[in-house]
């Protein structure tokens, strides 16, 4: 899953994580930091959505009263939306160059359908490699944090919107960690963890320094 058949010259960055990880604080750090030091254009985008096409799907998707969703409905949804986003979005940027990071991709399908859902790791990808085209990230930043801490902070956050995976128990979100922690450990070559449980700014500071290594190593190329 390494997307090595796709040829681009930007940079394609996501960052994952469980509900309540920190993702959309450490995106907005690192947009402004990539930014600063390189000067390349850099997109900040978002899964399910960031697009018009992948938006209306993720309406479908997150709504709170589509509750009877059958999983392998969801999978499909959560594809569509990505290969309309990638379309549309992250493939055109690589293209010229930019630098795009996204908040989640493929590895959530993984998680969260695959693992999580019980629909399988493996049955899920074969869905996600015809909608990516192989496409897939440089580098993924994991945000690894209890569930417990990550839903206490979206019941403290009142200006988060609630989805229909925040209706989800417990039991269900540690499933969704002990699925990123395998697929971590799988690909790690790919995927860097890091502690969410660190105040925002050292973590923001840890994300950079591995995001800074991926500029000036193997990705060069390009920048």
């Amino acid at each position: 899953m390494k997307g090595e058949s796709w040829v681009r010259g930007g940079l394609f960055i996501t960052i994952e994580g469980g509900d309540g990880a920190g993702k959309t604080t450490l995106i907005t750090r690192l947009t402004e930091r990539i930014y600063k030091e390189t000067k390349k254009r850099t997109i900040r985008t978002r899964e399910p959505g960031g697009s018009p096409i992948a938006e209306a799907i993720r309406g479908v998707i997150l709504d709170t009263k589509n509750t009877k969703m059958e999983p392998r409905t969801e999978a499909l949804l959560y594809a569509a939306a990505r290969r309309q986003h990638l379309a549309e979005i992250v493939m055109p940027a690589l293209e010229r160059g930019s630098i795009v990071i996204c908040d989640r991709f493929v590895d959530s399908s993984l998680v969260y359908q695959g693992h999580a859902r019980g629909l399988g790791v493996d049955k899920v990808w074969d869905i996600n490699r015809f909608a990516t085209e192989d496409c897939m990230p440089d580098l993924t930043l994991y945000l690894d944090l209890d569930p417990e801490v990550g839903l206490a902070r979206i019941a403290d956050n009142e200006h988060r919107e609630v989805n229909r995976l925040d209706l989800e128990g417990l039991a269900f979100h540690r499933k969704v960690r002990e699925g990123y922690l395998q697929i971590a450990e799988k690909f790690p070559e790919r995927i860097r963890t890091l502690d969410a449980s660190e105040e925002p700014s050292l973590l923001a500071e840890s994300a950079w320094k591995l995001v800074e290594k991926s500029l000036t190593g193997s990705f060069k190329k390009g920048f």
